[in-house]
């Protein structure tokens, strides 16, 4: 819960200097029965005797910002920060955050108690006299303490989620109060820093508004603005209708405003490398659009209407914060050929990837998937599949990993995998295979050793020696069924025959049939 270094080098730089608002100790005041888990989230390990000791984010940090050393400064950053510390000890004692898919079950079954809850109450307010009331009360207390219980934790997940912004807001509190020691002390030394700041940043707008004349008066087609300390991308851009490629990466932008969707032209936007932590939805309208770099971003999540860019051949989206993926990205995006999601947080891929049967290459390594689809043996023309370091989270492989019959590329190193799928010998054009860092079991280590054609005709003969197993099996049981059931076949046949003969109109009657027993 600490705040991380590279994000928010202040706030980290002002809690490990300022020892009271490092991690609580236990207090002396409690039993020596009291056991350590009462007072530590499991992300926190308990400290007892020694005094808490957070790492500096970076030694260096002083010499690129050297006003952090004066007391000053420091103090009025303290200050600033005090709610933060109260907060992070109030999370301590109540947890880490739960992961979004808990959340969402929990508000799934709170909504569904809540309503079973509603109308009991209904039926109370309709009935004089209920049966067994005591079964019933027990049963409303039973589903008020659920209710209670997934309030809480929803509204864990809520404050973990403040704490967060609660981050956010302190970092940029002292980033102004640093920039504020840095204005006075520039002033007392003539102010040249600062009216050089100011001369450069005026020279980047004035160009980038040159930039604006000259594309809306002559038709540009290609905008270059990357690397030039952008924070904000004006509005305008959205005016150069006739725009194609739009290039504003390396700079320090936060948002993307909705005028781009006038660029219905635009086919190619390279957002790389800046400070985006969302996308517009606007976005979505974007239809002729081949290629979308927003990776190395803050990104928390797409928005869904990123699925209507049906002409997107090259989505990148890597190296940002995900943690998972619009439901519906596969419905629209059929043209997809190239999707690149490494270096995230994705705990699962929707279904709806199986519709994107264009996919050739995924990198998808560096997550946290605990498995894939069903749905990915339909990507049929899939050539390159990448499903590395996602360590302990990654422990098996569907079946349908099978269907992949373009696959040529497979890397699944640095995982927790076991077993491969019994379908894997049928990969034909399977040529290059990384299983370095698994468990294996199935094929075993002497086998995957020896490459991949090793791999895959070890895989095929467990396949068909499985099919063997079976079809032996499936004998056994007819030599079973035909040595005990003759006499049920026989009965059956025999009934047919009578029930045909005895409904014929041709049939004379037979005085032994309808003697009386």
């Amino acid at each position: 819960m600490d705040p991380n270094p590279k994000k928010y080098p202040f706030l980290s730089y002002v809690m490990v200097r300022v020892p009271y608002l490092g991690p609580k100790l236990l207090s002396p005041t409690k039993s020596s029965t009291t056991t350590v888990s009462d007072h530590h989230d499991i992300e926190q390990p308990p400290v007892i005797k020694q005094p808490a000791v957070i790492e500096p984010p970076s030694p260096s940090i002083t010499d690129r910002f050297p006003q952090l050393k004066d007391p000053q400064v420091l103090a009025s950053m303290t200050k600033a920060v005090s709610e933060v510390a109260q907060t992070r000890s109030i999370l301590q004692t109540l947890g880490p955050r739960p992961d979004h898919e808990a959340v969402d079950a929990a508000k799934s079954q709170l909504q569904e108690i809540e309503s079973e809850l509603s109308g009991d109450l209904e039926e109370i307010a309709l009935s004089p006299r209920m049966d067994n009331a005591d079964k019933e009360a027990e049963r409303r207390n039973k589903l008020e303490t659920d209710r209670l219980q997934l309030k809480s934790l929803i509204q864990l997940d809520e404050m973990h989620a403040s704490y967060e912004k609660l981050l956010k807001d302190a970092e940029i509190r002292l980033v102004k109060i640093y920039e504020n020691a840095q204005t006075m002390l520039a002033q007392r030394e003539g102010g040249n820093n600062v009216n050089q700041q100011d001369d450069g940043d005026e020279l980047i707008n004035e160009e980038v508004i040159g930039i604006l004349q000259d594309a809306s008066g002559k038709g540009v087609e290609r905008v270059d603005i990357s690397g030039r300390r952008l924070r904000i991308l004006p509005e305008a851009f959205g005016k150069i209708s006739c725009l194609r490629v739009l290039n504003i990466s390396n700079n320090q932008l936060e948002i993307i405003p909705d005028s781009i969707a006038g660029l219905e032209h635009l086919e190619e936007l390279n957002a790389s490398s800046n400070l985006l932590e969302s996308l517009p939805d606007s976005i979505g309208l974007l239809l002729n659009m081949k290629k979308l770099d927003v990776s190395s971003n803050k990104l928390n999540s797409l928005p869904d209407s990123i699925a209507f860019c049906k002409s997107l051949v090259e989505l990148n989206v890597s190296f940002n914060r995900l943690t998972y993926l619009p439901t519906n990205i596969g419905y629209e995006l059929t043209k997809l050929q190239k999707f690149s999601i490494h270096l995230n947080k994705i705990r699962s891929i929707p279904s709806s990837i199986g519709e994107m049967r264009s996919l050739r290459v995924i990198d998808a390594h560096f997550n946290e998937l605990n498995g894939l689809p069903l749905a990915i043996g339909r990507l049929t023309n899939l050539e390159t599949l990448n499903l590395s370091s996602n360590f302990s989270d990654l422990k098996e492989l569907p079946d349908t990993i099978g269907d992949l019959s373009s696959l040529r590329e497979l890397d699944l190193s640095n995982n927790q995998i076991h077993a491969l799928p019994i379908t894997f010998g049928r990969l034909d054009n399977l040529t290059k295979l990384n299983l370095d860092q698994n468990p294996f079991e199935i094929p075993p280590m002497e086998v995957v050793k020896q490459g991949v054609e090793a791999v895959k005709a070890f895989m095929a003969q467990r396949w068909l020696d499985i099919l063997m197993e079976e079809e032996r099996k499936s004998q056994l049981e007819g030599q079973e069924q035909g040595q005990t059931g003759w006499l049920s076949r026989s009965y059956s046949s025999l009934k047919s025959y009578a029930t045909e003969y005895l409904a014929s109109p041709k049939a004379a009657a037979d005085p032994y049939l309808d003697r009386q027993m």
